[in-house]
């Protein structure tokens, strides 16, 4: 028997499918846009990993250490790291002491690496003018909440709520 207000099984199963997909088109799409960010940024000596490094440094209102970048970002301090390192051997960041951590240094885009984070975003307005040419800005923004939503899900107290118990009754 089904606990009153709880959806049936069918739209359960209606429901899985659609996110199981919508996860795998995402898992796509993340490939695609790191494929195709590469090949917009390559000639400014950019990958994707380091122009979105650039930008979270960019974002940000204050100096920041690679740990507080990484979680800004929702990646691990070490490839953040390894990206900053990249960024620094090229002189598109430097690092500057903190006054709240010895060991923690500040991350700063350098001139060069600020005109070239400008140039980034310059093509990626043009890209993003051609990929959503004739896409209604509800949809985009409709897509953009339903993304949220689930990352906010999964960074919440229960990340995993398929280990909770089912709540419904069987018969």
């Amino acid at each position: 028997m089904r606990q009153a207000g709880a959806p049936s099984a069918e739209v359960r199963s209606r429901r899985r499918a659609a996110l199981t997909d919508l996860i795998l088109d995402v898992f796509r799409l993340n490939g695609v846009l790191l494929a195709s960010g590469d090949a917009l940024v390559a000639d400014l000596g950019l990958t994707s990993a380091r122009w979105q490094v650039l930008g979270a440094i960019a974002l940000a209102p204050a100096p920041l250490p690679v740990a507080h970048l990484a979680r800004t970002m929702g990646l691990t301090r070490q490839a953040v790291q390894r990206s900053v390192d990249e960024l620094r051997a090229d002189g598109l960041v430097r690092l500057e002491p903190n006054p709240h951590h010895r060991r923690a240094a500040l991350v700063r885009m350098t001139e060069p690496g600020e005109a070239a984070y400008r140039a980034a975003s310059r093509r990626q307005e043009t890209w993003a003018d051609a990929l959503a040419a004739d896409l209604p800005p509800e949809i985009i923004e409709a897509a953009d909440g339903l993304l949220r939503a689930l990352r906010a899900r999964l960074a919440g107290p229960d990340p995993s709520p398929a280990t909770a118990p089912d709540t419904l009754e069987t018969c």
